[in-house]
Order: structure tokens, then C-alpha cells, then sequence
């Protein structure tokens, strides 16, 4: 058995909010010096860097997701993460259509810059990209089954696009199973607070600059028989856990 420990919300420099320093490139190498095995890239509304940070993962060892961190019609975050790749660019075509269109400002929110796999700019997204689309936070669930994917609240402790802060509870009606927490501390409170005892409570960075990615073994992990083996076969493993959690 391995360790296999992982980072499940992490943003490149297509998100406004992210620095330019967070290439797909940049992105793995920092993943594979603190540690951590499994990094999925979840740019603001976006997949569209996805294809070179798969590129770039590669080259160091880390197993890539394909995801989205979604801003629902309510404004709150949710991490959607898909088995392929194909699939994560499937469902940002369909989130693009449900995209408030707004000019971004790049003066005030910097630039949403589209790279290839040597980190070479190869074009940047006109419209801002972090307002909130048409998509509900209840219908996000299955638009995201639709494409095999799997999504739950970011952030649910943090007061900026967290479902919590927004709905005043945790959103139970709606299904989720999962949900992510920023801070490790936070859990028993949480827990008791927002009865959160059948929720699994998954913990990744949000990074948005290098200097936030978690070191892996301040993380939480996956541990997967050393025969599951290769890409492919440990992100189906991640998925086949999440689902039956």
C-alpha cells in the first residue's frame, strides 16, 4: 500500500485571481517537490488550461484531475472533477453557455491567460471569468453526473462564495455527500455545528499563488495497493472511493 496525497483544488493563471507564476508547468513541479501525487486543476468557470497541466503532470509523476471550481446562480463555489479529460472539456462547453458575459478588467483582476504544455501563452479568455453563471447549486449535481463527474461545496469554512456563509446552513437538501473544508482545525466544529457526521470532508489548498500549495504530508491521502498502478488506473480509483464515500 502507498500513500497517495492530494490537492483536489488548485488554480492556474487562467483564473483572474491566480498569478501568473501558477503555470501548468510550475503547477506539477511545486506538486511533486511538497509531496503531493494527485493535483486536480480547478480554474475559476474554466477547464481550458487542463489539457497542458495534463501535459505537465505527466512529465513529473503526478497523477492529474480534470475539474472546475463552478460558481453556482447563488454565487457559491463547488469543486467539480471529472475522469477524463474529454469529459471536463464536455462540461465546460456547457458551463460556457450558462456564463454571464462581462468583460474582464484586466487593470483590476489581472489576465486569464490560456497556455500550452510548455507554458507558452496560446490565447486569453476575453470575459471574467469568476462572476456567477445561470447554473444552480441544485441543479449542479447531476449536470455534473451527466458527464461522469463528481462535485461537492468548496470552502464550506470560508466566508468568501462558501455555501454555509451564503445559505446559512449546509445545503443537505440537495444530495452532496462530500464537501470541502479549507482548515484541518475546522472539522469537529463543523461537524457538530452543520451535522456533518454522513458528509466526507475532503481538505485541499485553493492556490492561488505557488507559496499556498500545502505541503503533501500536511494533507490528507488516499492509500492504494501498490497493484493498482498508472495514471488511468489510480484516478479510477480515486473516483470508484469518492463515489462510495
Amino acid at each position: 500500500m502507498s500513500k497517495y496525497y492530494y490537492d483536489f483544488h488548485v488554480h492556474s493563471c487562467l483564473s483572474p485571481c491566480g498569478d501568473a507564476d501558477n503555470t501548468p508547468n510550475n503547477l506539477a513541479g511545486m506538486a511533486f517537490l511538497n509531496g503531493v501525487r494527485i493535483m486536480a486543476l480547478t480554474d475559476h468557470n474554466t477547464s481550458r488550461n487542463c489539457p497542458a497541466f495534463f501535459a505537465a503532470a505527466r512529465r513529473y509523476g503526478i497523477v492529474p484531475i480534470a475539474g472546475m471550481e463552478l460558481t453556482t446562480s447563488e454565487d457559491i463555489h463547488a469543486v467539480c472533477l471529472f475522469e477524463t479529460l474529454e469529459e471536463a472539456l464536455a462540461f465546460n462547453d456547457e458551463v460556457d453557455e450558462r456564463r454571464v458575459r462581462v468583460k474582464n478588467r484586466e487593470d483590476i483582476f489581472g489576465e486569464q491567460l490560456i497556455l500550452d504544455e510548455d507554458d507558452n501563452v496560446v490565447g486569453h479568455e476575453e470575459d471574467l471569468l469568476i462572476n456567477a453563471t445561470t447554473i444552480s447549486l441544485d441543479e449542479t449535481p447531476e449536470l455534473v453526473a451527466q458527464h461522469r463527474g463528481i462535485c461537492y461545496p468548496a470552502h464550506i469554512d470560508r466566508p468568501a462564495n462558501g455555501a454555509i456563509e451564503i445559505l446559512g446552513d449546509f445545503p443537505h437538501y440537495v444530495g452532496f455527500h462530500l464537501a470541502e473544508l479549507h482548515d484541518k482545525e475546522n472539522r469537529e466544529s463543523y461537524v457538530r455545528d452543520y451535522h456533518l457526521e454522513g458528509i466526507r470532508l475532503l481538505f485541499s489548498s485553493d492556490a492561488h499563488y505557488l507559496d499556498q500549495l500545502r505541503d503533501g504530508t500536511d494533507n490528507d491521502f488516499f492509500e492504494i495497493d501498490d497493484a493498482i498502478r498508472g495514471e488511468e488506473q489510480i484516478r479510477k480509483y480515486v473516483f470508484d472511493d469518492l463515489r462510495a464515500s
